[in-house]
């Protein structure tokens, strides 16, 4: 069968999970190797049109395809497939099952292990199936970029929102720069070879002229997306420095002025704690009145209410004993008795010298016998006060 688009998309068209199917496809198109670069085209575009389920067919047919060219020590179809495996990769890969997911994630180990890819373009295709890992939608509903994020990782903050969206523009458009890049130096070598020159036909030379200019010219157009993606970076990343230069002055003004306001309290501080201590020694220090300040009043003088202690021996009167030829001076004891009104006194004393006398159960009174325990005191044996006290007390009755 001749090579033409019709030919490769029937040959895709009829691709299934076979292994057989997919090692002669994969034979097929190496035999027309020229072609490499209009094969991968049509291979990108089928796999966008095809339903995710038969997308792994796909990624499994460029997986047989570079495998074997890199065996061959050929690097036609790893240069075709180097600019756009990522974003094939991540369209088989997005809408997938889990199940078929890890099966990607498989083959892209193997190409990493096997060193099928350079290094960017690896790193590349793990960054793409991460983003889509991380916008999977969540049950809390929160989006970010137009997209859940899983809740696993941390949010990310709205003022870097621009940022990760143009890094990750970045990012995507370097691995195929680079490719581009690496195909139009091949390429430009190739024709610029003096010995080549004369050794191709005009019109062969004429057509691989041709296709070096379309190769400058990817390669241009893949700078300048790159260029106007990075300088929409670094316009986001001077905004943002910035934003953080001025917030950072204002945040040093404020350290400041708080300095100087703790340390003027801190002062104050020092000062009324210095005037309380002070104070307190000028009470504890009566004589020392000169720290006393003028507006400070002076204590009111208070009279003592109590009189002077004095002991009960300065009241004792004193006598003198002789002893041999010394004499001595002692205290004399004197009796202390409490204070009784007189008349009080001679009825308490007349009172104890009598005795109760019982009654029975007759109408008869006994007769106390007459003793010397009872002197019969009389009138004249009343005290003059007691007998007027007694008079007073009969009349009021």
């Amino acid at each position: 069968m001749a090579y033409t688009d019709d030919a490769v998309l029937s040959k895709l068209s009829a691709l299934n999970e076979t292994h057989e199917s997919i090692a002669t496809t994969a034979q097929w198109i190496m035999f027309h190797r020229r072609h490499a670069t209009q094969t991968v085209n049509l291979w990108l575009g089928k796999l966008k049109d095809l339903p995710p389920p038969k997308r792994l067919n796909m990624i499994y047919l460029a997986n047989e395809v570079t495998q074997q060219t890199k065996a061959r020590q050929r690097d036609d179809f790893i240069n075709a497939f180097g600019p756009v495996i990522a974003e094939a990769t991540a369209s088989a890969y997005k809408g997938a099952n889990p199940d078929v997911q890890n099966k990607l994630r498989r083959v892209v180990d193997v190409w990493r292990d096997r060193s099928v890819f350079d290094k960017d373009t690896i790193l590349s295709l793990y960054e793409r199936m991460g983003e889509l890992d991380k916008s999977r939608p969540t049950n809390n509903g929160g989006t970010f970029g137009g997209s859940g994020f899983n809740s696993s990782g941390p949010p990310v903050p709205s003022e870097l929102a621009p940022l990760v969206t143009q890094y990750q523009a970045a990012t995507r458009t370097a691995t195929p720069m680079k490719t581009a890049l690496t195909n139009a130096q091949t390429e430009y070598e190739k024709l610029s070879d003096p010995a080549t020159t004369q050794t191709t036909a005009l019109p062969l030379q004429a057509a691989r002229l041709n296709g070096l200019l379309k190769n400058l010219s990817n390669a241009e157009g893949a700078v300048a997306e790159s260029i106007r993606t990075r300088r929409e970076m670094i316009r986001s990343l001077e905004k943002l420095l910035a934003e953080n230069q001025n917030a950072l002055q204002q945040e040093e003004a404020h350290m400041k002025l708080l300095s100087g306001r703790r340390t003027e309290i801190e002062q104050k501080k020092n000062q009324v704690e210095a005037t309380i201590l002070g104070g307190q020694v000028a009470k504890q220090e009566p004589g020392a009145t000169g720290d006393r300040t003028s507006t400070e009043p002076e204590p009111p003088q208070f009279e003592a209410l109590t009189p002077p202690h004095h002991s009960d021996a300065d009241d004792e009167p004193m006598k003198v004993e002789q002893n041999g030829n010394h004499s001595a001076v002692v205290p004399q004891q004197t009796p202390i008795f409490p204070v009784v009104a007189p008349g009080i006194e001679m009825l308490s004393s007349v009172a104890a010298n009598y005795q109760a006398v019982p009654v029975n159960g007759s109408s008869k009174k006994r007769k106390v016998a007459p003793s010397d325990d009872f002197p019969d005191l009389g009138n004249d044996g009343i005290d003059e006060d007691v007998q007027e006290m007694l008079r007073k007390e009969s009349q009021s009755a």
